[in-house]
């Protein structure tokens, strides 16, 4: 699992899921004529405890492993990121109607005696799980909200592509070239007779390129050379990735396993 992909988003997820479980142990219930009385948490309410506080963890734990999964498993058709936010959804509307009705339906038993009201406990995982279930919903739509969490590492010394120390791509070999003999010169001490014909150059590169580190902003598919339109692999951000060769506005990309595709949309990359 890689936790450089997580957004912005995520980051928002993991910090209300952390809010619901802190509210779940705090007091349900509110009632000024019960001093001294020890109120119950939601991990001693069943419906509030499956409901809110275990639908919202849930939910929030789905959406978090399928960001950083490198493949998110299907099931029925839908991801796990898919699944983590209906549950999201549930949990914040269990939460609206237990802050609506405390009691469930028993405040008016007994007399006619009014119940006990919403506490810290049910109003803070109303506010959890409404942050929880807007963050998810929105993290898809709001570009703010797709940037990475955590910033990539810039790397300690990028080196060319094809491990050559010095030169750049296209660097026809280690070291630098041995002056060339002009033509009818005396050969030098150990050198064969005639060997002083003038060899030919390397060839340049084809076009004035050197290959650079970058990482994208939001995940995005690295689609083959060969220009069909399957994916084989998603780059993801918090990810260096280096550009070994520019077509025009994309980039011919190579993964960190030594796959090599097409970058398509290289609009705000980060350059290394």
């Amino acid at each position: 699992m890689n936790i450089r992909s997580l957004t912005r988003g995520d980051g928002v997820v993991i910090g209300a899921a952390v809010l619901l479980l802190i509210a779940s142990f705090l007091d349900l219930y509110s009632d000024e004529g019960a001093a001294g009385i020890d109120m119950p948490n939601a991990w001693g309410s069943g419906p509030l405890l499956l409901g809110v506080v275990l639908a919202g963890l849930i939910g929030a734990a789905l959406i978090v492993v399928a960001r950083g999964l490198p493949q998110v498993p299907k099931v029925a058709g839908l991801d796990l990121g898919q699944f983590g936010i209906a549950f999201t959804v549930f949990a914040a509307w269990s939460a609206l109607g237990n802050v609506f009705d405390p009691a469930g339906g028993l405040n008016n038993v007994g007399g006619g005696s009014s119940g006990p009201d919403a506490g810290t406990g049910l109003i803070l995982m109303l506010i959890a799980t409404l942050l929880l279930a807007a963050a998810a919903i929105a993290t898809p739509l709001v570009p703010a909200l797709q940037a990475a969490l955590l910033p990539a590492p810039r790397p300690a010394a990028p080196q060319p592509y094809g491990g050559q120390p010095q030169g750049g791509y296209g660097y026809p070999g280690a070291g630098a070239p041995q002056p060339q003999q002009p033509y009818g010169g005396q050969p030098q001490p150990g050198q064969p007779f005639g060997g002083g014909q003038p060899q030919a150059p390397a060839p340049a590169p084809a076009a004035d390129f050197s290959p650079f580190w970058f990482a994208v902003p939001v995940a995005r598919p690295l689609f083959a050379e060969d220009g069909s339109p399957t994916p084989i692999a998603e780059l993801a951000p918090g990810t260096w990735y280096l550009a070994v060769e520019q077509r025009g506005p994309a980039l011919v990309a190579q993964t960190q396993d030594g796959r090599r595709g097409v970058l398509q949309d290289t609009s705000g990359i980060q350059r290394g």
